[in-house]
């Protein structure tokens, strides 16, 4: 009776194994989603029938697959890095991909999608793209997915437990406010006033992302927008960085600390946490050689001045050492430079990221 006591609980055993099996890698290491631009996309635009994508070599020739993914990168972009730092095994899969189903739900989604603004406006040349309030349409999709695979109240926990990335806002500027002279928005609003204008606009994003369940959410700054190798070419102010475009980044970034400082104090907690990426680009644009760089002006890839004009393709120029400039297209850092960037958000001091690190933030939930 004994020994076939002993075998008939075999079966509980892997019952049990089976029912939480699926469950047991929340545990291993946070989710991570990620919102946003081009800046963070990592293929959701292949799957769109839009302009803004990149998909087509030379993009990810330093990728390890040595194939373009959709990042706009050479290689790694920054949900890639910010990923390894976490400790995930894998990046989280673009949302539309084919391949995100099972277990791929558990290690997070990436919603960002080239082109996009935190206005609706924004990027409409671009034709089919993500925009923001789709990327938190499709966030509660997933997590109705995420419930039918571990239940409501595991998914519920794996989204508040996970880390939030969200590179949003360049783009209204770039590509809506100073896209044409005398634009619409620019007919519309004096600059201090689209910024207040963006700044609300994001504000109603950000509340919708933590009514969603989002409890750590990193958000990023603008880069100095006026010094990328695409507007040195086209918008530069006596050969230098173009000046409406600066001024655009001075008056917008305070103002996105401000707003992420009233938030945490409504909330009560430290949700959001500002990156100061204008900061982090700023220090290897105005001084490349001191990070390794021969330059922070021209792209790797592109043509006319600065390799700054048209799209990044078979047919631009490619430098042969992507490590050595800061930009691998006339809008996007390469490699190397998202390395740096996300140096600076895992151990970077007060003045780069507010009102903590990443580093910090990790080992205080590590506690909790």
């Amino acid at each position: 009776m004994a020994s076939s006591s002993k075998f008939s609980d075999v079966p509980m055993v892997l019952l049990f194994l089976l029912a939480f099996g699926s469950i047991a890698p929340l545990a291993d290491a946070r989710a991570f989603f990620i919102f946003g631009d081009s800046l963070v996309d990592s293929g959701n635009n292949n799957y769109l029938a839009t302009t803004a994508r990149a998909d087509s070599p030379p993009y990810g020739v330093d990728y390890p697959s040595r194939r373009a993914t959709g990042r706009f990168s050479n290689g790694l972009n920054i949900p890639d890095l910010i990923g390894q730092k976490i400790g995930l095994s894998e990046s989280p899969l673009p949302y539309l991909s084919p391949d995100f189903n099972g277990k791929k739900l558990l290690i997070g989604a990436n919603f960002a999608s080239a082109g996009v603004g935190v206005l609706n406006d924004t990027g409409v040349q671009f034709a089919n793209i993500l925009r923001m309030y789709r990327q938190l349409e499709l966030f509660q999709e997933y997590q109705r997915r995420l419930s039918a695979q571990v239940g409501s109240k595991q998914a519920r926990k794996l989204v508040n437990q996970a880390l939030v990335l969200i590179t949003v806002g360049g783009n209204d500027f770039v590509n809506n406010y100073y896209l044409v002279p005398y634009s619409a928005r620019s007919r519309q609003y004096r600059l201090p006033d689209y910024v207040k204008f963006v700044i609300s606009e994001y504000q109603r994003l950000l509340m919708s992302l933590y009514k969603l369940g989002a409890r750590r959410v990193l958000v990023t700054g603008t880069g100095p927008m006026g010094c990328v190798p695409a507007e040195l070419a086209m918008r530069g102010t006596n050969g230098g960085c173009s000046e409406d475009l600066q001024r655009a980044a001075s008056l917008y970034n305070p103002q996105l600390v401000q707003m992420l400082n009233g938030l945490n104090k409504q909330i009560g907690k430290d949700v959001f946490i500002s990156a100061n990426t204008q900061r982090m680009h700023g220090d290897f644009v105005s001084d490349p050689r001191a990070f390794g760089f021969v330059t922070s002006q021209i792209a790797c890839c592109g043509q006319g001045p600065y390799n700054g004009l048209g799209l990044c393709t078979q047919l631009s120029n490619l430098c042969p050492n992507r490590a050595l400039y800061a930009f691998w297209d006339p809008f996007h850092p390469s490699e190397k430079a998202n390395r740096l960037i996300v140096e600076q958000i895992m151990t970077g001091s007060n003045e780069y990221m507010h009102p903590m690190n990443l580093s910090t933030i990790m080992a205080m939930d590590s506690r909790t």
